[in-house]
């Protein structure tokens, strides 16, 4: 059985579906490390972004954890661990 993982890629479209991206905010660029907020992404998008994930790939992800991920490289550690519990 191969278990899912979720990566940069992965991050970058569903924010991009559900949350656009904000002129001058280069998403291809090496964005890992950056603040989510610096790339425009408040609460509400990552509301919107766990909401996504959450029905793609069959997890359950915490709203606070998810508000509070600082950037895409948290947020992406986050979701392959709850990925890999299985949750």
């Amino acid at each position: 059985m191969t278990i899912a993982t979720f990566a940069l890629e992965d991050l970058k479209r569903i924010l991009l579906e559900g949350a656009g991206a904000d002129e001058g905010v280069d998403l291809d660029a090496d964005i890992l490390d950056t603040r989510l907020d610096d790339l425009g992404y408040e609460s509400l998008a990552l509301l919107e972004t766990g909401s996504r994930i959450e029905r793609e790939y069959g997890i359950s992800l915490d709203e606070s954890a998810l508000i509070e991920a600082p950037t895409p490289r948290v947020l992406i550690d986050l979701v392959n661990a709850q990925l890999a519990a299985g949750v």
